[in-house]
């Protein structure tokens, strides 16, 4: 053997090495990037699958719904997200229900919000639970049955476990107690906008007792309906990842002097029960 076969025979090796290694290198980057958008695309699929099967066509929101959430939240627990409609409710074309999903929560559906064309618009705003990095999703289903989708990617974790604000026996002394609040003038048959509260802990059952360190069992608003007299202006159906103490920011065509009721049920089947009188100005 030459000592030049010896030379190439003692390198070879090396430079294989080299090159596997370039290759590993270069294959793990690729996987630190592609990983969580396949991860994230296939906990998306799971839940389109289970909620509207493979077949049901989803179409893009524009022109239908548009959708703003934070790109990094302040607070994982307590994450912004409205929903605003684009097209009128009227009896031709409404849009009858929202749905909110958040990919890598352990609950993704967060609820859905039924409307009709008494909202004159079916726009929403309410906070949500973050677990991970993820896409938080707006469904919009319109009275033809049409799905239409937005989605905004959302920086936050842990919002799942976050202990609870506050005392738990304050908390409890609070239970169920509403508030509603008319934002802005209200008048006759014209859209107005109004905010809805109801103290609820809305345990998530990912959350532990600061000092015991028990684990919290899950206990949250399960159903929410809003009526004026016998319209259903808004109803919710939920889940934990709706953020403590549900707050709902939505709008309605009010005919006059009328009572809002509502009737929130959790999943201790509790049911709370309040109405306020519409506060209605003149027509201008």
């Amino acid at each position: 053997m030459s000592p030049s076969q010896s030379i190439a025979r003692g390198v070879r090796p090396r430079h294989l090495i080299a090159m596997t290694s370039v290759l590993l290198l270069a294959a793990a980057v690729l996987a630190f990037f592609a990983g969580p958008t396949q991860a994230a695309n296939s906990a998306w699929d799971d839940i389109r699958q289970e909620l509207y099967g493979a077949e049901r066509e989803i179409l893009p929101a524009e022109g239908i719904i548009a959708l703003e959430a934070p790109y990094r939240a302040l607070d994982a627990a307590t994450v912004p997200v409205t929903v605003t409609s684009t097209i009128p409710q009227t009896e031709d074309r409404y849009i009858r229900s929202l749905t909110l999903i958040v990919d890598e929560n352990p609950a993704p559906l967060v609820g859905t919000f039924h409307f009709s064309p008494a909202n004159g618009v079916a726009s929403i705003s309410t906070r949500v639970r973050v677990n991970a990095y993820t896409n938080i999703r707006a469904i919009a289903e319109t009275d033809d049955g049409k799905l239409y989708m937005a989605a905004e990617y959302v920086k936050a974790s842990g919002g799942c476990s976050a202990p609870a604000a506050g005392d738990a026996e304050a908390a409890l002394a609070r239970l169920g107690k509403m508030r509603l609040k008319q934002l802005g003038a209200w008048r006759p048959n014209e859209l107005s906008e109004a905010q809805f509260m109801v103290s609820h802990p809305n345990y998530s059952g990912f959350q532990q007792d600061q000092v015991s360190q028990l684990w919290i069992p899950a206990h949250y608003v399960r159903r929410i309906e809003l009526t004026v007299g016998e319209r259903e202006i808004l109803s919710f159906d939920g889940d934990i990842s709706i953020s403590e103490n549900p707050t709902f920011r939505f709008f309605l065509m009010p005919r006059g002097s009328e009572v809002l009721r509502a009737k929130v049920v959790d999943s201790e089947n509790r049911v709370f029960e309040q109405s306020w009188p519409i506060q209605v100005e003149p027509s201008s």
